[in-house]
């Protein structure tokens, strides 16, 4: 066995006007961030479009493409882009996801990471938002249920951010456990404990601003592992968000690298626990360029420790 990684170099296509955080940049960062690790590479396919259409109508995915421009920039909202390599690049990490689900479900790899940008997780079904065009981590949820027939799939997002698109595209999924923690007050808004999916499978834990890893880990002790114990999931999902770190600009939680690492083992426990091992883990946020290659390091090492 082995862990996987799948990257899209397609990621460097989705450009963003100057300054914005979701950057080119976090691309070659997260591949420094890989660099050395003893895991099995490949690249990220196309995404099928009827991986997408389970969570998104066609009407919806028919604008993206409509609306993708030969040059230049389309603002979809105060924070997201399209560039002419956007869509693209979106469809690159969606199928990579699906393919990490593939490989890990049929035992070619324990676990994987996907090494893909734009993210993921605040696209809801017919808005994209956040610097998310495609609701990738909820979809590759959706392909384990829907094509590999898994029971019941759980989905982790330790993103500083809500993922309020993961949270939509699963809230009438009754096979989905999706649990966030997540700064609160921050955008998106969303994320209340109230807020509990249509069967009861939403779990959201938010998190005061400059608590750190100390106050994350009892929070993840005390309501979110012993939630996915009792799920027993045949496949736990990451949203992998490195936002939470200390050096990040666009939030105001203290994690450092080692926060990663360590609910990277727990969730590792879990799934060796319930599910094989089976873990499949998809960048998310992360802005502080530095920080994200440690963090992505620390966090793809655990897999590949875990992976043998």
């Amino acid at each position: 066995m082995t862990t996987l990684v799948i990257s899209a170099p397609q990621s460097e296509h989705h450009l963003t006007p100057p300054g914005h955080p979701e950057q080119v940049a976090r691309y070659a960062a997260v591949q420094a961030g890989l660099k050395g690790l003893d895991v099995t590479h490949r690249a990220a396919p196309l995404a099928g479009d009827d991986d997408i259409l389970r969570a998104h109508p066609a009407r919806y995915l028919a604008k993206l493409r409509a609306t993708s421009t030969a040059s230049g920039w389309v603002q979809l909202d105060p924070d997201t882009w399209l560039s002419p390599g956007s869509v693209t690049a979106a469809l690159h990490a969606v199928g990579g996801a699906c393919a990490a689900v593939d490989a890990v479900v049929a035992g070619e790899a324990r676990n994987a990471f996907l090494a893909a940008r734009p993210p993921g997780h605040h696209a809801e079904t017919e808005t994209a938002m956040g610097f998310c065009l495609l609701g990738t981590v909820a979809i590759a949820a959706l392909r384990a249920l829907h094509h590999h027939n898994l029971p019941r799939v759980a989905v982790v997002d330790f993103d500083v951010h809500h993922g309020n698109g993961t949270q939509d595209l699963l809230w009438n999924e009754p096979r989905a456990l999706f649990c966030s923690s997540h700064q609160m007050p921050l955008y998106p808004g969303t994320g209340s404990p109230a807020e509990k999916g249509a069967h009861g499978q939403v779990l959201n834990v938010p998190l005061a601003e400059g608590s750190g890893g100390g106050v994350m880990r009892e929070a993840y002790e005390s309501l979110i592992f012993p939630r996915i114990a009792d799920w027993k999931p045949d496949l736990i999902l990451i949203s992998a968000g490195f936002d939470a770190h200390q050096a990040d600009p666009l939030a105001g939680l203290e994690w450092q690298a080692e926060d990663f690492a360590w609910i990277t083992q727990r969730i590792c426990d879990l799934a060796d626990a319930h599910c094989a091992g089976r873990v499949v883990s998809c960048l998310e946020g992360g802005y502080d360029l530095p920080a994200l290659t440690a963090s992505v390091r620390a966090h793809v090492a655990v897999l590949q420790e875990r992976g043998r």
